[in-house]
């Protein structure tokens, strides 16, 4: 049978306690199922085709795709049932990028649709600018923008700490460049001992020949390689490309810890701590996590894991399909693959423990909230509400997330204020404005998309920044949406706004005022805390893109490329206003109606 019957049956066939996944004809709430228990009668007998090239008949070809599909859809669904890795944030890489006559290195996001030669994933960001800096010790590379490259008329702060060689004034030539840019591309492609060893020889004869200005640097630059080495830890060159991927579960939570090895070089781990039932086992858990990792990212020729999985065939076919090469899913029972792995797991069981003791500790302060602000039961779920603004400009507002394990920061939400009614020069930074328009927007929203409160977006608790005023908005605005028994309070400083002396305001009650060593106090200043941070840095962000915009971007029909012409043609914004409309004419990309509107608006005012 073709393959898409096959899909069909394996997504409609429905195993005991789990849902199915998502077919024609079901709700997205219905999405999800457990692949330890595939209908093995749904298989068809196997063909002679072998179209997919996996070499393994059709039927496993239609049960890898349906696999790939699975892991997909439960991710983009986040079904309830069903074992769920919630951290999906994308991992940075090292770019070396090509079609400049300066290559640049910098940390990248994304899609690799650049060109160039990228280098991980990493663990984190902070890895990736560790690493960058390290490597400018020993390669020094520029990193700064074509823009800012090309309007340099001296060297910068990075060429006299000897991070960069200045190429932007012709401190250096284009083949001595490209050297070091060889030099880069080969260390981070895993020849480090020849790119020591080639360094070393330089650094020798300079020595001999009494240049030890020069065998000073060459030094200087080993000495960078070392220390990049060393603090990646272990190195293993014979294993070449592989993830190192170990489960703890305990207390009925798991941690899955993932070490990625590039070119045998250790680019750092990552925790994670997916979301599963009490019933499901560790392999069950290892194997739902690998193929919702693997379904944004490319799976690298080795991946190391420290259980035995029923389909792990199935499963590494999965990712050989989507990466278009091999892959393969391995269990060393011994040698330093197997080191590897337990190192893997001490990190994940030593995590787990961390984040068992902090969730305990955050679960008895939810407790303790509950009985104080007289809730039903300890809050899963806490949204704190915050604005920031100056005098009513750049206004947005914010929303943190807390729960049983802390700030839930992939819940964060932004908003910038649009009503001119929040942003009235009459009334400038009307806060109160500013939260019902927050306010009003976010649970509108929820309302539409989960009316019936069946999945876990709507809060067990709204906290607001501020005092009874923004209260009473907050409670108007439910009034007005016709949320009746959400739970609302407001926490304020005092008098003189001194930290340690809030109040917190609740519905037909007076305020309440905690004590100064009060555990319950530390905590809602913890979370107001945040909100304000979170607030501030968004506000932050838009203010200084706000510094940076031109008077060319006011301009109907002119885009990034338009302006950048202009600007290369007349040097700066003020330049084109001073244009004639004979001179816009001769832009490349300017048409005459284009030119008409430039020269037209910035002469409307005259």
């Amino acid at each position: 049978e073709d393959h898409a019957g096959e899909r069909g049956r394996l997504l409609h066939a429905r195993p005991p306690r789990k849902a199915a996944l998502c077919g024609q004809g079901q709700e997205p709430e219905e999405a999800g199922r457990d692949l330890r228990q595939r209908p093995h009668a749904a298989r068809p007998p196997a063909t002679h085709d072998r179209g997919h090239g996996i070499g393994r008949g059709d039927h496993d070809g239609g049960r890898v795709e349906a696999l790939l599909l699975e892991s997909n859809m439960i991710k983009r669904l986040k079904p309830h049932y069903n074992i769920l890795l919630r951290d999906d944030k994308s991992f940075p890489y090292i770019l070396l990028r090509r079609g400049h006559r300066w290559p640049q290195i910098s940390k990248y996001r994304g899609a690799k649709s650049g060109q160039g030669d990228y280098f991980g994933p990493f663990a984190s960001a902070g890895a990736v600018d560790l690493t960058i800096n390290a490597l400018q010790r020993a390669f020094p590379l520029r990193s700064c923008s074509d823009s800012v490259l090309e309007s340099r008329t001296r060297p910068c702060l990075q060429h006299q700490i000897k991070r960069c060689t200045a190429p932007c004034v012709g401190r250096i030539g284009k083949a001595d460049y490209d050297v070091l840019v060889e030099e880069a591309r080969a260390f981070l492609a895993g020849r480090s001992r020849q790119v020591q060893r080639r360094l070393t020889d330089r650094m020798t004869a300079a020595s001999d020949a009494l240049e030890f200005e020069t065998a000073a640097a060459y030094r200087d630059r080993i000495k960078a390689l070392a220390h990049i080495q060393m603090r990646q830890g272990i190195n293993l060159p014979s294993m070449g490309d592989a993830d190192v991927v170990a489960i703890h579960d305990e207390a009925g939570q798991a941690c899955v810890q993932v070490f990625f090895f590039r070119s045998g070089q250790n680019y750092g781990n990552r925790a994670f701590f997916p979301r599963h039932g009490a019933d499901d086992t560790p392999e069950a858990i290892l194997r739902a996590f690998i193929g919702q990792f693997y379904s944004g990212r490319e799976a690298p020729p080795l991946v190391l894991v420290n259980r035995s999985l029923e389909e792990a065939p199935l499963l590494a076919e999965a990712l050989t399909l989507k990466a278009g090469r091999r892959v393969k899913l391995h269990r060393p029972l011994r040698g330093a693959k197997r080191k590897l792995l337990e190192d893997a797991e001490r990190n994940a069981r030593e995590a787990l423990a961390r984040r068992l003791g902090e969730s305990t500790a955050q679960r008895r302060l939810l407790e303790s909230l509950a009985q104080r602000f007289e809730l039903e039961g300890a809050p899963d779920r806490v949204e704190v509400y915050d604005n920031s603004h100056i005098s009513g400009t750049d206004a947005v507002g914010s929303m943190i997330v807390a729960g049983p394990e802390g700030y839930i920061k992939s819940a964060y939400r932004k908003f910038t204020i649009r009503s001119t009614a929040a942003c009235d020069p009459a009334t400038p930074g009307d806060d109160y404005a500013m939260m019902r328009e927050v306010l009003t927007r976010r649970f509108s929203r929820l309302i539409k998309e989960d009316p019936g409160r069946s999945g876990e977006s709507w809060p067990d608790l709204v906290l607001i920044d501020g005092g009874a005023g923004q209260l009473g908005e907050a409670r108007r605005v439910f009034a007005d949406l016709g949320i009746a028994d959400l739970a609302v309070a407001a926490i304020a400083k005092g008098p003189e706004r001194n930290a340690g002396r809030e109040r917190v305001f609740l519905p037909d009650r007076p305020p309440v005022a905690l004590g100064a060593r009060d555990p319950l106090l530390y905590f809602l200043q913890r979370l107001r805390d945040e909100a304000h941070r979170f607030a501030i840095g968004t506000h932050r962000a838009k203010r200084a893109k706000a510094r940076v915009r031109s008077a060319l971007d006011e301009i109907p029909g002119v885009g990034p490329r338009r302006k950048k012409a202009l600007l290369h043609r007349f040097g700066s914004a003020r330049g084109v206003s001073q244009a004639g409309l004979a001179d816009l004419e001769t832009v490349d990309g300017i048409s005459s109606a284009v030119a008409r509107a430039i020269h037209d608006h910035f002469r409307a005012d005259r």
